[in-house]
């Protein structure tokens, strides 16, 4: 016993001190050094390889987890943008602006023209933006919990919660606001929030030098859940089923897909949940006493508020520029299925460009498409954009997990850690969709809008950049 407890502790400290040059990061010693490690740990970790620190890189049950976070990322943030990615195409509504009926009907809009009609769409979109804010922030307690040992029980809670959620949205009477938010809103948010982090960060207890693709492979899953859940629950809503028909359709089909999740996920050691660990606020205060984490931080949350300009509005723009509403419709899904692929891109090309850089370039691709939606108007410009900001977006997203293992030394606190960043993601998210429409107001000036993201996602670009510059030099200030 005391044997394979004392491997075992073996193990979790190599798994710790497994540096970044799997990544073919140029300058791991360096951020590695900037997070409290030694430049020696780091040479350690880069010369180690899977075999020698215990863990697997590939096999049979290490790509099973990756299929199960796959179909986990699937049911909770692809079906939570299902919901998200319509807004902008029915904010005509908020704007009381006469169009004739729409063929493609979005949850969003099905709760505004027939199941709660007697609420403003402003207030149905809170619904959407409640259920992804509770999603992301909800890390704050799943990844403590997460490096605590608790892995089962935020599992089968989460896939519980979620599954049951849905049920309960077929159940919910006409005109009653409340009982949406409670099911849609509320009850799955919590439930995507137990399983966001931990599909995530399990990836690093399976893989060392294939961490990055493993976690590209993991983030697909929302797109494709992205592509799928908006045209099936299309469908479904204009077919005989109606309502409640079709959400216990769709609940039935995300029961099972976690079952399966259920089944492929189980973590390779469970940390001992009794060990003493640190209140949260001390975390959150090493952790922001690192300059790369900071920057990694701050950029998020600026980033974040620009970026979803382009996914709540460019339908609207699509519409209020003379396209017809099923180009308009498609105009997301194609966004949604370049995004996909996006975020496969990475694991072509991480080992040879590294994490941060690929980060800068792709929100920097970004950034300038934000501003190109100011000028737009033709037909052929919409889906550019929608091409290239699908694809570009999907690289962005695919990098944030990876890049939070990038400046981690201590995988122990990667739960955490990402926690505590993708906080201030879901603060970007909450505050930046009303502010966009705020300036857009009832006239749809679209400069205004376009400027401030752009400048946002911009500001964003320039704090990941950061970390960029200040680890090439050497560096590693203080936050």
């Amino acid at each position: 016993m005391s044997t394979s407890q004392s491997e075992h502790e073996r193990t979790l400290d190599e798994v710790q001190v497994s540096g970044v040059d799997e990544l073919k990061y140029p300058i791991s010693s360096k951020l590695v050094s900037a997070v409290g490690g030694s430049a020696s740990d780091a040479e350690k970790g880069a010369t180690s390889n899977a075999s020698s620190s215990g863990v697997p890189d590939g096999g049979l049950r290490a790509w099973s987890i990756v299929v199960g976070s796959i179909l986990i990322q699937f049911c909770g943030f692809g079906y939570t943008t299902a919901f998200g990615v319509y807004q902008g195409g029915f904010l005509l509504f908020v704007f009381q602006f006469q169009i004739r009926p729409l063929t493609h009907i979005s949850p969003a809009d099905y709760y505004t023209r027939v199941h709660i009609t007697n609420t403003s769409s402003s207030a149905i979109s809170w619904i959407g933006s409640i259920n992804a804010f509770i999603l992301i922030v909800s890390g704050l307690y799943a990844g403590p919990l997460f490096d605590r040992g608790y892995f089962y029980y935020l599992l089968y809670g989460g896939a519980f919660l979620t599954s049951f959620s849905l049920f309960m949205l077929s159940l919910t009477q006409p005109n009653h606001f409340y009982q949406n938010l409670l099911t849609h809103g509320i009850g799955l948010g919590l439930g995507g929030g137990m399983l966001y982090v931990p599909s995530i960060a399990i990836i690093s207890q399976y893989f060392h030098k294939k961490r990055t693709l493993a976690m590209t492979f993991v983030a697909s899953g929302s797109s494709l859940g992205a592509v799928i859940h908006p045209i099936m629950l299309n469908n479904l809503f204009t077919s005989h089923l109606g309502f409640q028909g079709s959400v216990r359709a769709s609940a039935g089909l995300v029961t099972g897909v976690l079952v399966v999740a259920c089944i492929l996920l189980r973590p390779r050691f469970i940390p001992k949940s009794n060990v003493p660990k640190p209140p949260m606020w001390k975390l959150a205060r090493k952790f922001y006493s690192e300059w790369g984490y900071t920057a990694m931080s701050l950029g998020g949350f600026f980033f974040t508020i620009g970026f979803y300009f382009p996914v709540f509005y460019l339908q609207l723009d699509s519409i209020k520029h003379g396209r017809s509403e099923r180009f308009s419709f498609y105009v997301l899904v194609i966004l949604n299925g370049c995004s996909f692929l996006g975020r496969l891109a990475p694991g072509l090309f991480i080992h040879s460009i590294g994490v941060v850089k690929m980060i800068v370039i792709s929100a920097s691709f970004c950034s300038a498409l934000i501003f190109a939606m100011i000028g737009l108007s033709s037909l052929p410009s919409i889906v550019t954009i929608a091409i290239l900001y699908g694809f570009f977006s999907g690289i962005f997203v695919t990098l944030q997990a990876p890049l939070v293992a990038v400046l981690t030394n201590d995988m122990s606190e990667l739960g955490a850690r990402m926690g505590v960043a993708f906080t201030c993601v879901a603060l970007g998210a909450l505050v930046g969709p009303p502010i966009h429409g705020a300036l857009l107001t009832e006239h749809f000036i679209w400069w205004r809008p376009g400027l401030e993201s752009g400048i946002m996602a911009l500001t964003g670009t320039v704090a990941y950049t950061s970390i960029l510059f200040a680890t090439r030099k050497g560096q590693a200030p203080k936050a």
